[in-house]
């Protein structure tokens, strides 16, 4: 028969003044121990707050013996008499501060080793031992306040799509593995062996099939898994809010996102958001951001320098436009932060050297003139440069060239990000956008054929339909991201129901109609019954979370996260399995230096 224990009766975040002369039991861990002589106050600490535990100096010495033994994370139950602090003792910081717990027994439900780490509100212990010791890190204030935020934030989103007549339908996790963008993770079957299931990367095909079958409004908060480099916005395994809709347009996939998001953060922070967010379409956040995920929260924008550089006497700049290339510019403000030094302008040239710029040219105003890098190509024009950029005093003016569209804008999209964060022009807020008229497909260069942008199953906008395999570079998609402080935070498109419009996507992206059948058969099967036009969006769940927390790793507000090696140091997986049962799938491991 298992051991009785002392119950707790009440939380270590539940009592307050009221509660004075009631004889409780607490549960919980000693977060901190004070001895002073024959009087201990002990902080008792469970999830729901901290109650000071005091045992006076005329107790019995048995339980003075037991205090002075106790160290940091002894689980113990304690038996005792609420009482009103002394008004000088009161501590106003604590929601129980008006009150502590007078000791009469004290009962060690279990002790503890010596703590690779203390146990505070935030630790500053290395990454690698917080996860290695993830049990011990989760104890932490801010891990419990952080996982709390995300039971909220997933409570919130079920409670908005209750109350709009959603149904919540759990899609398969062993599933066909079908090419849609990133590697699958494959299981092997034991009962057919030299065949595989995958983990799904998104429910894509079982939602759209579920549109097929009649269920109009469908969610699910869904776990999805993808084969790829980890980062810090994401992981091996992932969570994403599920949504799809029959017999609606982008406007009511829009409308509806902008509502749920309006009512899970007045719930769960307690900010009132915008009606409506902002939209801007993809050429645009391009060329003013240089990033087709802009973050909002300061003003800072790109601008095209191709008339200031055709004018300079910079050769490099002549021969990039008269090649059909492409010169940009951002003015970096003058502030007190940070000073433009040699060595802060080649920090920010790295910077734009990450997404492929050959180099990043300036020129300061300094008393209504040029100075230094490209100063002296701009003789006699330094007041047209500078009126055409808007530049002041103490400003600087960064160029990025390149014959690539895209790499010249991200490139000093990157210096935008990289001035925004050192120059700390950020503002405090939530900024939300929508990216809308997306490129439906991109070329890769690599294997030399279009495939899509976002995945094969994106409607082409209307006017693009007739005409798609004549030009599929100038293809716009019925795709739609929401941004959220320069983090994409959701992706969709209204979906192509149609078989045949379906397979000359797939002929575009280099699938026969032989492979678009073998891959994608039982989709086709479904459009062939009489499919509803429909669209859907997934919106990060550990990315919002991240936001809401303030935090800029998803690590933070994942109970159990894999490290950035994709790896779990507290389970130490993945690791090998036992010959036996990798006999009974009938297969061999061969090592990577065979």
């Amino acid at each position: 028969m298992e051991e009785a224990f002392m119950q707790r009766t009440v939380t270590c975040g539940q009592l307050r003044k009221g509660d004075a002369g009631k004889t409780v039991v607490l549960n919980g861990w000693v977060h901190r121990n004070r001895n002073h002589g024959a009087l201990h106050f002990i902080n008792l600490r469970d999830r729901y707050g901290i109650t000071q535990v005091v045992v006076d100096d005329d107790a019995q010495k048995e339980l003075q013996d037991v205090a002075s033994g106790l160290k940091n994370e002894y689980c113990i139950a304690v038996k005792g008499l609420v009482r009103e602090r002394p008004d000088e003792m009161v501590n106003k910081d604590m929601p129980t501060g008006e009150v502590e717990v007078k000791a009469e027994n004290i009962e060690i439900l279990s002790k503890c080793q010596i703590l690779p780490f203390q146990i505070e509100d935030e630790t500053n212990a290395k990454e690698d031992l917080r996860l290695k010791y993830r049990f011990l890190d989760l104890r932490s204030k801010g891990m419990q306040d952080r996982i709390r935020l995300r039971h909220m934030v997933i409570k919130a989103i079920r409670e908005y799509f209750y109350q709009t007549d959603f149904y919540e339908i759990e899609t398969p996790t062993l599933v066909k593995s079908t090419p849609e963008g990133a590697r699958d993770f494959l299981v092997p079957s034991r009962i057919y062996p030299g065949k595989f299931f995958a983990l799904p990367q998104s429910p894509q095909l079982y939602k759209q099939i579920l549109m097929v079958s009649g269920f109009d409004k469908y969610f699910q908060i869904a776990r999805c898994y993808r084969d790829e480099d980890p980062r810090g916005d994401r992981q091996l395994e992932f969570t994403q809010l599920d949504v799809e809709m029959s017999y609606v347009k982008r406007d009511d996939v829009l409308g509806l996102m902008e509502d749920l998001f309006g009512y899970v953060f007045k719930k769960v922070v307690g900010v009132e958001l915008e009606k409506h967010f902002k939209r801007i379409a993809y050429n645009d956040a391009m060329e003013k951001y240089g990033s087709d995920k802009p973050d909002l929260r300061f003003d800072l924008e790109i601008q095209d320098a191709t008339e200031i550089a055709s004018e300079s006497d910079f050769q490099h700049f002549k021969d990039i436009l008269s090649n059909g290339g492409f010169v940009r510019c951002i003015v970096a403000p003058k502030n007190e932060i940070k000073e433009y030094t040699r060595k802060y302008l080649a920090e920010l040239e790295e910077s734009a050297k990450i997404y492929g710029a050959d180099a990043l040219y300036y020129a300061k105003v300094e008393n209504g003139t040029l100075q230094g890098g490209l100063a002296k190509f701009f003789k006699g024009k330094e007041a047209d440069v500078i009126g055409k950029t808007n530049a002041k005093d103490g400003d600087v003016i960064l160029f990025v060239s390149s014959m690539n569209w895209k790499k010249c804008l991200t490139s000093l999209g990157s210096v935008r990000n990289k001035l925004g964060e050192d120059l700390k022009l950020k503002k405090d807020t939530f900024a939300f956008c929508w990216i809308i008229d997306f490129p439906l497909f991109e070329y890769n260069e690599d294997e030399g054929h279009w495939e899509a942008a976002h995945h094969m199953f994106s409607m082409p906008q209307a006017e693009y339909i007739d005409t798609l395999e004549e030009d599929p570079g100038r293809v716009k998609g019925d795709l739609y991201d929401l941004v959220l402080n320069g983090y994409e935070l959701a992706s969709g498109s209204i979906r192509i129901h149609d078989v045949e419009l379906q397979k000359r996507v797939f002929r575009i992206c280099n699938f026969s109609d032989e492979e678009a059948e073998k891959r994608f058969g039982f989709l086709l099967d479904c459009f062939r019954y009489g499919a509803p036009p429909h669209g859907g969006i997934a919106p990060g769940i550990d990315r919002l979370c991240m936001i809401l927390a303030g935090k800029d790793s998803i690590r933070e507000v994942i109970a159990f996260p894999k490290n950035t090696q994709a790896m779990s140091p507290m389970d130490e997986c993945p690791s090998e399995v036992e010959g036996k049962q990798l006999e009974e799938l009938g297969i061999e491991v061969k090592k990577k230096d065979e």
